[in-house]
């Protein structure tokens, strides 16, 4: 009978310092830029209305992109295609769903898979940060809804219109966070109920379970010439943790604000990675912003991804 190594005697050995010290370097490197017009080339982002994604929206538009953009809140989402007509000229609609509810996500997938035109660049940017356990209404807890299994469902409706279309890069907004995830993923309480949560043990087991189906995906997509990556935005200021309780709502404004950067350095890299040329055959990779990083152990471990694909199946109610 085969013994089964638990999660910290099986992925220590696995870890190598040197990848610490590259992520490291790494936070001091600015991103690779790439100076390619995009005119016309459809573009969708999620969570497009702050942050990282209203930046990215811009980079974007200001190189002739069309956006499609999916958000929650329809007065911010109008807000931003019309600045982005009126600041680029360019083309701007927006789906709206809440990236929380089984409801919307399958709505925006359906809606996505039902384009004409193919899709150039699809961004999973959104995201939030929770520091307490929630619940939203299907039973998932928060932070592995909207950060894994939203993107997991959409893409997975997605999958054909791909394949058929040939074309296409998908990049999940991603995060060192998932490191936070150290031995892995608990796949028998993914939704924190038998353990204490914790809001960055969480965060990084919902990072980490992004990763895990990436590379699955990035092999079934490779023969269509989709690619498909994951990356770290930077250290950089945005809106999220406004959920959260006073103490760290003080933490995130006084001393994590003053140490970001403003969310345009992730917009360049997102660019790059979306349309430079360099990155056409990449797939299944992360990038800390431009920079290709080797992944942790519980990040590669194919076992694990094979098991949380199929029980995402079901979660998303994907089965047949």
């Amino acid at each position: 009978m085969k013994q089964t190594l638990g999660p910290i005697r099986k992925y220590w050995p696995q870890y190598e310092w040197s990848n610490v010290f590259a992520m490291i370097r790494n936070m001091s490197t600015a991103p690779d830029t790439c100076e390619q017009d995009f005119r016309d080339r459809l573009v969708v982002i999620t969570g497009a209305t702050s942050g990282i994604g209203y930046h990215t929206a811009r980079k974007y538009a200001s190189r002739g992109a069309r956006l499609l953009t999916v958000n929650r809140n329809g007065e911010k989402a109008q807000a931003l295609c019309e600045e982005i007509q009126s600041d680029f000229g360019a083309s701007c609609d927006y789906i709206l769903a809440d990236l929380s509810r089984l409801e919307d996500i399958h709505g925006a997938g359906r809606a996505l898979a039902a384009l004409a035109e193919p899709i150039a660049v699809l961004i999973h940017n959104a995201g939030l940060y929770l520091s307490r356990r929630t619940v939203t209404e299907d039973g998932l807890e928060t932070n592995f809804a909207v950060h894994f299994l939203a993107p997991f469902v959409i893409n997975h409706l997605l999958r054909e219109k791909l394949q058929r279309d040939r074309q296409g890069r998908i990049l999940f907004v991603s995060s060192e966070g998932y490191r936070f995830a150290v031995w892995g993923l608990r796949l028998d309480d993914l939704q924190w109920e038998k353990r204490r949560h914790g809001g960055l043990r969480a965060y990084g087991a919902a990072k980490t379970a992004q990763i895990l189906t990436m590379h699955i995906l990035a092999e079934e997509l490779a023969e269509s010439d989709v690619t498909v990556n994951a990356m770290h935005p930077g250290m950089v200021r945005t809106s999220s943790g406004r959920e959260n309780a006073r103490t760290y709502r003080w933490f995130k404004q006084h001393i994590i604000d003053n140490l970001s950067q403003q969310a345009d350095i992730s917009a360049e890299a997102l660019y790059y990675l979306g349309v430079s040329p360099a990155l056409k055959d990449v797939t299944g990779r992360f990038f800390h912003l431009t920079r290709e990083e080797a992944l942790t152990p519980p990040a590669r471990d194919r076992d694990v991804a094979a098991r949380l694909w199929q029980i995402s199946l079901e979660l998303g109610r994907l089965q047949r």
